[in-house]
């Protein structure tokens, strides 16, 4: 599928003394624009707050990340010191967010870049270093691309001629390098001509369906109807809603699927209503190293998220707040997972594990 945005969500600018531009999905859809990532810190700061968010484009942001890093280290630092350097941001930008399992798979794939880099050639220079890590980013960077075209691929099937789809929180372009995932089958089904509605959970706390998801679609042509999130089990129940796609953000080995809170309740109401469930999701975002869902860390997030819209109080102050910000759709309500390699169906341990050798 090729990629038609008119917008990049992220982009290295130059060369090993490069850094990392990101569209910062924080202003939109009031504004767009970018903003420059030239440290670790910066980089860290923009994970943190969503100025990138998705998992597949943290894990590319993480991998460019560590070009950051490494242009900063001293000429006069040898390649074993350097290293223990690198080794230490790389351990610092995986502290940002506990759940996307992309953030560390990126990350973990620099770091041993890096370290066989350093095993093969003790002697070679820091700009040969910095060479190979800024090439290990692109890749990841160009199959994350290649990815979002392989699921949308997958996916259009899934897209009913006609009828109408259901998604919740932001898996498009906002959230890859490429077109997206969850969004992607819509993209493909678009462009080869079905007809087609998308509901668009707004999701809060954040807004990520109505700032960013409405805004994706709104762009691309596609019939979308935005609405809140409490309102989705009466569209179900009126038989507005023939199927429901949303991202991931770390699946176990059972097929258990962590996303955006609220993902949990629509598997419910989809199973409740003979609906199917569809994730869509890169393998990259497997975790087979947890059995299922109980194992994975859900992120607990500030409670100003909650009480407040924008600078505006919206509850009383000192009122106690949960906000966690994912949570887990069971294997057993996943009509199927669309990956860019294959659809596993009616997903299990057996089933995830096999595709994850292809």
């Amino acid at each position: 599928m090729k990629d038609t945005r008119s917008f990049k969500t992220l982009e290295w600018i130059g060369d090993i003394d490069g850094y990392l531009e990101l569209t910062d999905q924080r202003q939109l859809p009031g504004n767009f624009t970018k903003i420059k990532c030239q440290t670790v810190e910066q980089l860290y700061d923009a994970i943190k707050t969503l100025a990138v968010r998705g998992a597949p484009a943290i894990g590319v942001a993480a991998g460019y990340g560590v070009c950051i890093a490494a242009a900063k280290i001293s000429d006069s630092q040898k390649l074993t010191s350097a290293i223990v350097l690198l080794e230490k941001d790389i351990d610092y930008l995986a502290s940002s967010r506990p759940t996307a399992v992309n953030l560390f798979w990126a990350l973990d794939r620099m770091k041993k870049t890096a370290a066989d880099f350093v095993q093969q050639d003790r002697s070679a220079s820091l700009k040969d270093f910095r060479r190979v890590l800024l090439d290990q980013a692109t890749d990841i960077y160009n199959q994350d691309v290649a990815m979002c075209n392989a699921i949308g691929a997958n996916g259009a099937q899934f897209i009913p001629d006609g009828g109408a789809v259901l998604t919740h929180c932001n898996a498009g372009a906002l959230a890859t390098a490429g077109v997206g995932t969850a969004l992607a089958p819509m993209f493909e089904a678009h462009k080869t001509g079905k007809k087609f509605k998308v509901y668009v959970d707004e999701t809060r706390p954040l807004l990520q369906g109505a700032r960013l998801t409405a805004w994706e679609l709104q762009r691309s042509g596609i019939d979308a109807t935005l609405i809140c999130d409490n309102m989705a089990g009466w569209l179900m129940k009126q038989g507005k809603i023939n199927a429901v796609i949303t991202g991931a953000d770390r699946i176990a080995a059972n097929g258990d699927a962590a996303n955006k809170i609220g993902t949990y309740s629509l598997s419910i109401l989809a199973a409740a209503h003979n609906i199917q469930f569809y994730i869509a999701a890169p393998t990259s975002t497997f975790d087979l190293s947890i059995p299922d869902g109980s194992c994975i860390e859900i992120e607990q997030r500030d409670s100003a998220e909650v009480t407040s819209f924008g600078i505006r109080p919206t509850a009383p102050d000192g009122i106690d707040v949960y906000n966690p910000a994912f949570d887990v759709a069971e294997a057993h309500n996943i009509t199927a997972i669309i990956t860019e390699k294959a659809v596993i169906e009616a997903p299990t341990t057996e089933k995830i594990a096999m595709a994850s050798k292809f």
